[in-house]
């Protein structure tokens, strides 16, 4: 074992829509047909922000000038090294040099070109119905009710990938699943 693996992950918002990544170029991807945010893995001697910024700006180009920490969640494998994944959200980020307007009204917004799939704006009341890892969806549910306060989700997935527990940690932990 080599230890836990530390990533961010972002959703970009502009719009009511999230910027999603749909796994479908690269081969051998543990990610494979699913629909993900923007992130990745800690380089050495990075905070989480400095590997959030990074991150956002080779995967898609955008240059973040805020962003807010949602939580993080702690991915239990039957077979491999845990997994914690800083999670936040973006309005703020900016793209070619000049500042995305906050205009509801603007009509395109773009979409970065990506080697490991496909991106695309989608209306965030339609983010459930994408191909989502089951443990996922417990995170974009905390995600699209706005919570105030952080929250930490432990996902428990056995060696075939299936979720077979999700727990909100807090005091006293809650079993989602």
């Amino acid at each position: 074992m080599q230890g836990p693996k530390l990533t961010t992950l972002c959703h970009l918002e502009r719009n009511g829509c999230w910027l999603m990544l749909h796994r479908i170029k690269k081969e051998h991807d543990v990610n494979q047909g699913k629909w993900i945010g923007v992130g990745g893995k800690f380089e050495r001697g990075e905070s989480p922000e400095e590997c959030l910024i990074r991150e956002v700006r080779e995967e898609t180009g955008f240059r973040l000038t805020g962003s807010l920490f949602r939580g993080i969640l702690t991915f239990i494998y039957d077979n491999k090294d845990p997994e914690y994944i800083f999670v936040y959200t973006s309005t703020s980020f900016e793209t070619s040099g000049a500042a995305m307007p906050e205009a509801p009204e603007m009509p395109e917004m773009p979409v970065p070109a990506c080697d490991e799939g496909v991106f695309r704006w989608v209306p965030k009341q339609e983010v459930m119905g994408l191909e989502l890892w089951e443990g996922d969806r417990y995170m974009i549910e905390y995600l699209l009710k706005e919570r105030k306060e952080p929250f930490s989700l432990k996902l428990c997935y056995d060696a075939d990938d299936n979720l077979i527990e999700a727990w909100e940690m807090s005091a006293e932990p809650v079993r989602l699943k």
